[in-house]
């Protein structure tokens, strides 16, 4: 006997696509870049590493600072979240609930400054991540190399502009390509939400 099981289609994911990031053309002004610049400069750096733990140079090359989530930086974690929520209604629907990890100011210098082909989604605390935001903070003139790029079934060669703010889902592969003259530098953000279920 063939049993067949019937699901209710959720109305909720009408018009969702999976395949598409979303990207604000200046998510951030040049007067709120020279603001955050000035807010970074007396944070510590350390380095980069792979899922808080591993060393690995091959995989990812750069420095990092960790953004607190205080009455300071305040305003451009409300800013980050308000363009989370524009994108994910637009676009993915997610079931979103926290956003608890503090925003990662990140430094590719050259001589090969990168990170590999990597999701930020994971086991352990990066389970719960379904959105992912990178912030470009340095003018694309400063540098060469570096660009960030998706993998989803084709690779993705994002805008590069000052300001500019990409939105996406966190299982899509991505990287950082190396970099061959000067520093890019970026804010990294997660957003996350209970397990897909």
């Amino acid at each position: 006997m063939k049993t067949t099981y019937n699901f209710d289609r959720d109305p909720h994911r009408k018009n969702v696509d999976f395949t598409r990031y979303y990207w604000f053309h200046s998510g951030f002004s040049v007067e709120e870049l020279k603001k955050i610049e000035k807010m970074t400069e007396k944070l510590p750096f350390v380095d980069a590493t792979i899922n808080g733990k591993e060393l690995n140079p091959e995989k990812r090359k750069s420095k990092i600072k960790w953004c607190p989530q205080n009455d300071e930086w305040r305003w451009v974690y409300e800013k980050l979240h308000n363009l989370i929520v524009e994108a994910n209604s637009e676009m993915w629907k997610f079931d979103l609930t926290h956003m608890t990890e503090r925003i990662q100011y990140t430094e590719y210098y050259e001589e090969g400054g990168h990170y590999g082909w990597h999701m930020d989604i994971g086991k352990n605390d990066n389970a719960g991540r379904k959105i992912s935001v990178t912030v470009q903070l340095s003018d694309p003139e400063e540098y060469e190399g570096g660009d960030l790029e998706m993998n989803i079934g084709n690779i993705l060669e994002i805008p590069r502009k000052q300001g500019a703010t990409i939105i996406f889902p966190s299982f899509y592969l991505h990287r950082v390509t190396p970099i061959t003259k000067g520093t890019r530098k970026s804010f990294v953000l997660w957003v996350g939400g209970e397990p897909y279920r």
